[in-house]
């Protein structure tokens, strides 16, 4: 592109602090040009923290910028993302996209009928690590099954034990995206929840089958006592045991890469990804089998 792609950030948390602010202010091809946020004095620490202006309302925001990244709850997401791109702004979405799958079908509605683009902020699989994994799992073939544990006590202390939204969704809605796409990215598509338990301390355990017959299990909470957190993915089948190799990196590395895949779609006019809309669509579909399936 001529000129780096003008971004809006909506949201001032933690999260947008920590990542989308620095990312998007020091990758080459994009500006953050400007923030909202309902806190205004959050929204102006950041825009000041990284050159850029402050928006008073969406509106104001949508008029200035030709993307929009959102660091927002899922339902605020849901509502101001379908003013985006209605305005035909291309965006970034946080997972999952939305807080209920009828308002993630109506939101990936609107996304393919403007033909803008979209990414998901599913960040492990912007990881270099990630990609030569699923690659070498695509390329040998034959993987019967897989498991995945994401264990932590993120709710229990640190800088997103205060957020409303996770309390009340839980373990399931907040590292389940992620979960969920890798095992579905390594497996094949996730056609059945078999089984899914949620404990009253929010433990979750969930079995799932895959298209083409393989079968994988996850175990999930964020209000367990362990240091560093447990993120661990691997499969087995006939070529043996391969587990992911995570790096402990900071998640602004794998926002970096992922603005390069944005920035390169915006530039050739693409609108399909891995991890575009139509993934988070696919995963919010999982979520809502296994609210079901966990629900008495």
């Amino acid at each position: 592109m001529d000129e780096p792609l003008r971004v809006g950030l909506v949201g001032a948390g933690p999260w947008a602090k920590a990542v989308h602010a620095p990312g998007l202010a020091e990758h080459p091809g994009t500006t953050l040009t400007t923030v909202w946020a309902r806190r205004p004095d959050a929204a102006r620490e950041l825009g000041e923290a990284h050159g850029a202006s402050v928006s008073q309302s969406l509106p104001e925001l949508l008029g200035q910028v030709d993307a929009v990244a959102f660091a927002v709850p899922p339902a605020v997401q849901a509502e101001f993302a379908l003013e985006a791109v209605k305005a035909g702004k291309h965006v970034i979405l946080e997972k999952p996209i939305a807080p209920d799958l009828e308002s993630a079908e109506r939101l990936t509605e609107a996304v393919l009928a403007a033909e803008v683009a979209s990414l998901v902020m599913f960040t492990l699989r912007y990881a270099v690590e990630t990609r030569e994994w699923l690659d070498d799992l695509a390329a040998a073939g034959g993987w019967s099954g897989g498991s995945a544990r994401w264990l932590s006590g993120a709710l229990l202390s640190g800088p997103y034990s205060t957020s409303p939204w996770r309390h009340d969704s839980g373990a399931l809605a907040d590292v389940g995206p992620h979960v969920i796409d890798l095992l579905d990215a390594a497996l094949g598509p996730i056609v059945e929840v078999v089984a899914a338990h949620r404990t009253a301390e929010d433990l979750w355990h969930l079995v799932f089958t895959h298209e083409g017959g393989a079968a994988s299990t996850a175990a999930m909470s964020m209000r367990l006592p362990v240091e560093p957190t447990v993120a661990e993915i691997a499969v087995f089948g006939a070529h043996g045991y391969r587990a992911l190799a995570r790096r402990p990196v900071a998640g602004i590395e794998r926002f970096i890469a992922l603005l390069d895949d944005f920035a390169a779609m915006i530039a050739t006019g693409t609108t399909i990804h891995p991890c575009d809309v139509r993934r988070g669509l696919h995963v919010q579909r999982v979520l809502e089998r296994a609210r079901q399936a966990a629900t008495p």
